[in-house]
């Protein structure tokens, strides 16, 4: 697959005469692709049932014309202010029950019948209208699932939506619920599935089996949405559909999204997502505050490029400073052609800069675009143009499996959110703590779907913090040819999160038990006997399987039998990295020790270096220079 270049262009914010010299310039920058029309709805129809698509025929008509391919978003992520006054009940409300209103974006509830029927009308309309234009490439729909924590809503449609779901899931046998949930606790037996409310506004927490199955039927909200509008768009359209997703938005299961779409995409803003997503200290972020985290995009890039099954783009690369964060600053130099370049050394088919022009109005009006409001080029051009040149002389994405999988798991998220144990702990956290631990050793990793069964090609397999694993797949990798890493948590709750008998984590030819847990304060972390601290969370241990890790005090942190290794704590990364240093030697893949933002990413053709810091190394043979990228042939 050939690798490209794009941009996200608002017509309707530019006086239409702009245009052609825009598109021009695009093309000459060497842009392939520009996603319009996902934020236009009170433009397409400013008046409910009167629609207006004259000013997109010719839009796409210029953009096209030029050269450019188009990608049409639809416009869901934006209902206009006539939408509430149809349906004042359509807001999503939050946790405390307060509604959120108009006046900016994703003002909607995912259970809202009306809303989804009006959602329905206006993606027909633009599937009939735009299915077979020449000019309209690949379709995205609505914008961005979950941003700005959208994704629950504790409204009157959602509680009538759990209510059904519910009866649904379990027979319409309310008895059966009351088992699960162990309702007998506390006397929260339900006499009838009218009576369950949502697990917000209790006196204390809710049963936690409770909060699970409301944000396992939030996600299955999500994806009925979503797929309402694809079933359309298939309808009348072979065009490739898409869904631009986010850093570390874990609400809704975005593997089960993704089943119904053909590319995954996502938003990477570095610099923003440094601020408020990757949890550095300050320290970090003050090293990494203008290049953005080593690992974090990364991580990303291989969990969309899972997500849609190989095939993922870049639908919004940060061009310069955003509006949003704590902190804005600017990249530094050479940065935007990093990010770029490692997007693509990660199998994108294609990175698309947000946005071309700098707004000058509204809420977005202080984050940078590919050129300035007076349409000057801004730094990000300059970069994507140098990239547009490389481009022209590299050869098409070349994918290869990794030595190592990762499983990633939404529900084991949503049930860490449920019932975390200390204030600190997240599964998301745990497993990219794992995934960095990784990538410092020099290795390249794909992140598993928890519905994989076949292990072929993996020499280690890691499944850190997955609450639930059915037993169908322990035994998938138990009889694989990998070495399997588990732990902490791995296997400790049943479907409706129960402590199963027997105790955790139950896997086979390995005989641990977890037989008793603690958190730790982050100022108390405790030593390990070869280098490294455990920090956050521990698990004391018991079984016959062989010790390979202990505390510096002699207790078991780890055992290891057959092919399978669990480990009871959650470590630091120099006791990540001496835990799987061996155990992947041992597999026969060469580990590298890097310094701290230096990265290796491995493709079918290529091996690439990424030096995230400010000054030159030196590793073997390969001379990094400060913010830079290495490609060499393998």
């Amino acid at each position: 697959m050939k690798r490209t270049l794009g941009t996200c262009y608002y017509p309707e914010h530019w006086p239409e005469d702009q245009w052609g010299e825009d598109a021009r310039r695009m093309v000459e920058a060497g842009l392939t692709w520009v996603r319009i029309g996902e934020f236009a709805w009170s433009r397409l129809e400013p008046v409910r049932g009167a629609y207006d698509f004259a000013w997109l025929d010719r839009a796409i008509a210029v953009l096209g014309g030029a050269g450019l391919r188009v990608v049409l978003g639809t416009p869901t992520a934006t209902p206009p202010r006539w939408m509430l006054d149809r349906h004042p009940d359509m807001l999503a409300l939050d946790e405390q029950g307060r509604a959120r209103k108009f006046g900016s974006r994703r003002h909607y509830c995912f259970s809202h019948e009306g809303y989804r029927a009006e959602c329905a009308l206006i993606v027909e309309q633009l599937a009939e209208r735009y299915g077979k234009n020449p000019h309209v490439a690949a379709w995205q729909t609505d914008n961005e699932y979950g941003c700005h924590d959208t994704a629950l809503s504790y409204s009157d449609a959602a509680r009538i939506g759990f209510q059904v779901w519910l009866r649904d899931r379990f027979s319409g046998d309310i008895a059966a619920l009351n088992t699960a949930w162990g309702n007998v606790f506390w006397s929260m037996e339900y006499d009838d599935f009218a009576q369950i409310d949502l697990p917000n506004l209790t006196v204390t927490e809710a049963n936690p089996a409770h909060c699970l199955a409301f944000r396992r039927y939030t996600s299955d909200a999500v994806v009925s949405f979503n797929r309402l509008q694809v079933d359309i768009l298939r309808a009348h359209t072979d065009r490739p559909l898409t869904h631009n997703y986010m850093g570390r938005i874990t609400d809704f299961d975005h593997f089960a999204v993704g089943d119904d779409l053909d590319i995954a995409s996502w938003d990477s803003y570095p610099l923003g997502f440094l601020e408020d997503r990757v949890g550095a200290d300050a320290a970090r972020q003050r090293i990494y505050a203008q290049t953005g985290d080593p690992d974090f995009q990364a991580f990303h890039h291989d969990l969309y490029r899972a997500v849609g099954r190989g095939r993922w783009w870049v639908m919004e690369q940060q061009p310069g400073p955003v509006n949003w964060a704590p902190y804005n600053p600017e990249p530094l130099p050479g940065m935007v052609r990093l990010w770029t370049w490692e997007a693509f050394a990660h199998g994108a088919e294609a990175v698309c800069y947000f946005r071309w022009r700098q707004a000058p109005m509204a809420q977005e009006q202080l984050h940078a675009g590919m050129l300035r409001p007076d349409s000057k080029d801004a730094p990000a051009i300059i970069e994507a143009r140098e990239v547009a040149r490389e481009l022209a002389d590299a050869g098409d994405v070349a994918p290869a499996q990794a030595p190592v999988g990762l499983i990633f798991d939404y529900d084991a998220d949503a049930a860490w959110q449920v019932q975390p144990h200390g204030a600190t702990l997240s599964y998301f956290g745990l497993v990219f703590e794992q995934y960095r631990a990784l990538r410092s050793l020099g290795l390249s990793v794909d992140i598993l779907p928890p519905t994989v069964r076949d292990f072929t090609g993996y020499a280690v397999v890691l499944a850190p913090g997955m609450m639930h694993m059915p037993q169908d797949l322990k035994n998938a990798l138990a009889q694989s040819e990998a070495h399997v890493v588990l732990g902490p948590r791995s296997g400790a709750r049943d479907a409706h999160m129960n402590i199963p008998l027997p105790l955790p984590p139950d896997y086979p030819d390995l005989d641990v038990t977890v037989a008793r847990i603690e958190s730790l304060r982050p100022d108390m972390p405790r030593d390990l006997a070869d280098g490294g601290r455990i920090i956050n969370y521990r698990e004391i241990i018991e079984g016959t399987a062989d010790v390979v890790l202990r505390c510096a005090k002699g207790s078991a942190i780890a055992m290891h039998a057959g092919t399978g290794t669990y480990v009871a704590a959650w470590l630091d990364l120099e006791g990540w990295q001496n835990i799987l240093r061996p155990l992947i030697q041992n597999a026969g893949i060469e580990t590298i020790d890097l310094p701290d933002g230096v990265r290796i990413r491995d493709t079918g053709a290529e091996r690439f270096w990424f030096n995230f810091t400010q000054e030159p190394h030196q590793i073997g043979a390969h001379h990094l220079a400060p913010i830079s990228v290495l490609r060499q042939p393998r």
